[in-house]
């Protein structure tokens, strides 16, 4: 299917040739299906409608997303066997967040590749860290997902990321949260819903409710640690960074 893909934004034979170009210099290949890369590279902002259907990266975007988490987390998990779930996840989030994505992206120039409305000064904001995500999720369907973990671990974790400076970043999603709420006039708490006991320890379960909705539910040996894992997690499903 894929290597009969026509892509709306349609690149010259030198912009493709610099395509090539780029995205060997990105991921450490040459692009054997070109095609993804084209799309992963074009904006719903700069695509054409056709037949109904409007072409761009999203949906490589949403299928990048998944494969980057996933990479991610199996080298954190091979990386620190000895830390827990809780640590884990703070760490992978602290690395394919948004700001952290979009800087990246720009490191390793993305911002020359990409195809999207640029007087739009909202999406400057996003694209280019939406952009990194669909190029994997190009990478996967191009080289499979062993090639694709080793082209985020070899060229996007190892060379731009330091992982004990990432460790001893503070991040504080509680404060994130009620920042956010506050500016969209929302009201937020953070609710008791479980105390259980085991081993002479506590294990808390506190869960995000804003404007009386219910969000996401934390865990973790005292209140403190049970709420900044429900922050987390409610961060990522309103995507604040």
């Amino acid at each position: 299917m894929w290597n009969l893909l026509k892509i709306p934004g349609r690149r010259s034979k030198k912009e493709e040739r610099k395509l090539v170009t780029a995205i060997r210099t990105i991921t450490g290949f040459t692009p054997s299906n070109l095609s993804l890369y084209k799309l992963a590279t074009l904006h719903t902002s700069r695509a054409k409608e056709t037949t109904g259907f409007r072409e761009s990266n999203e949906r490589l975007e949403y299928l990048g997303d998944a494969i980057l988490g996933a990479a991610v987390a199996d080298y954190l998990f091979k990386k620190y066997p000895f830390q827990d779930e809780g640590f884990l996840t703070e760490i992978r989030s602290r690395i394919v967040n948004r700001d952290s994505l979009n800087v990246l992206a720009r490191k390793i120039g993305i911002n020359l590749i990409v195809q999207f409305d640029q007087k739009n000064i909202q999406l400057q904001q996003v694209v280019l860290g939406n952009t990194l995500e669909a190029i994997v999720g190009a990478v996967y369907l191009d080289k499979g997902y062993l090639r694709c973990k080793k082209f985020v671990v070899d060229k996007l974790i190892q060379p731009h990321f330091n992982l004990e400076q990432v460790i001893q970043t503070n991040v504080n999603h509680k404060s994130k949260i009620i920042e956010w709420t506050q500016r969209e006039n929302k009201s937020v708490r953070f609710e008791m819903i479980e105390t259980k006991k085991s081993n002479n320890q506590k294990e808390f379960s506190i869960q995000v409710v804003i404007d009386d909705q219910p969000y996401a539910t934390g865990y973790g040996y005292t209140k403190k640690k049970a709420e900044q894992d429900a922050a987390l997690k409610t961060c990522e499903q309103l995507n604040i960074v």
